[in-house]
């Protein structure tokens, strides 16, 4: 990965010491784990939004900044707050706001090394546009990551598509998962998915989830070739130990800077584009969890970094390699940069 060469749009200029600030909308949860690695006894800890603040930590520049976006609840306030101040270059006081209701908390179940099932219980409200844009306005990008699903409704998301000026990046992920009975997730095709796709310069979802939204077409690659424009820029779509795979319109450039200047454009000229990237370290033996969001943190870190489109795809393959053979959140940042943490001990 290129850390020499930054962003033109994203480069530190004298008259800014400040820190460029990366906002990060997401839900920390609680996660009980089953069956992880065969063993027999559940595990719990940080999960959700937490695999992408720590790659968030590993992959940006040292002149960024993060600023989780994100409400918890009462019950795990102190805990979330103590988890989130071990990460380096992370400002817990502008976005965090505590909540009365319960935390999100989930219950992952293993039934192979590649599928589970989900169970949620708890929850805290999503985001209202009046409780955002002060929190957004200092920001100079923003990462969305949908970990309940529930984290923006699409009004709010269309507010946030005209009040935000800078580049918007969002792991789509659970906008595709219903809710079933007893909390169980449950796949869907997304609802209103055309105006959801229309609120970001960029969306990634997994395989199955790219499966579900060319659903009505019948072809989710000629749906996404469609789809990239003016407004939408790029579509990533991670595809497990295969690596990933992408669709750009003629409006996408690698440097996020530039995303914002064709929005609301009546159109651009040039035909969609796309290709693959593959994980060079193939199948790993391992705990997959939260290989996506590393991912996605990873790609948009890279990008923002300065990166190209390819030296960014080969940063988040490698990252989310090296999350197979992580456990959890804790200490993920350390591993990702190839030193020790706790949980290699």
């Amino acid at each position: 990965m290129n850390t020499e060469n930054p962003s033109p749009a994203f480069a530190r200029q004298p008259e800014h010491p400040r820190p460029r600030r990366l906002g990060v909308i997401g839900t920390l949860v609680w996660d009980t784990i089953h069956a992880r690695d065969g063993r027999e006894v559940p595990v719990q800890e940080w999960g959700g939004m937490a695999y992408a603040l720590s790659a968030l930590a590993a992959a940006l520049p040292d002149d960024w900044e993060v600023v989780p976006i994100v409400k918890v609840g009462r019950d795990l306030s102190e805990q979330a707050l103590r988890y989130l101040r071990e990460l380096p270059r992370i400002d817990v006081d502008s976005g965090v706001r505590t909540v009365p209701e319960p935390n999100n908390r989930v219950d992952l179940r293993y039934v192979a090394r590649d599928r589970r099932t989900e169970q949620l219980s708890g929850g805290v409200p999503p985001w209202l546009w009046t409780e955002l844009a002060p929190i957004v306005r200092s920001c100079d990008a923003l990462y969305v990551n949908f970990i309940s699903g529930f984290e923006l409704t699409l009004d709010t998301a269309r507010a946030l598509r005209s009040g935000f000026e800078g580049p918007t990046y969002a792991d789509l992920h659970s906008l595709f998962m219903g809710v079933g009975r007893e909390g169980l997730r449950v796949p869907r095709e997304l609802p209103s998915w055309g105006g959801w796709l229309r609120c970001f310069d960029a969306v990634q979802m997994n395989e199955v989830e790219f499966d579900l939204l060319g659903r009505a077409w019948g072809d989710p690659w000629h749906l996404a070739a469609e789809a990239v424009g003016a407004e939408l820029k790029l579509i990533t779509v991670t595809l497990g130990e295969r690596g990933a795979a992408w669709v750009a319109g003629p409006a996408f450039t690698p440097d996020p800077g530039r995303w914002p200047a064709t929005r609301h454009a009546v159109g651009v000229a040039g035909a969609s584009h796309s290709g693959r990237a593959e994980r060079p370290d193939g199948p790993l033996d391992g705990d997959p969890t939260g290989c996506g969001d590393v991912w996605g943190a990873t790609f948009f870190a890279r990008l923002l970094a300065g990166d190209g489109l390819d030296d960014a795809l080969a940063g988040a393959n490698l990252f989310a390699g090296r999350n197979v053979l992580h456990r959890g959140a804790r200490g993920l940042h350390h591993h990702l940069l190839g030193q020790l943490s706790q949980s290699d001990r």
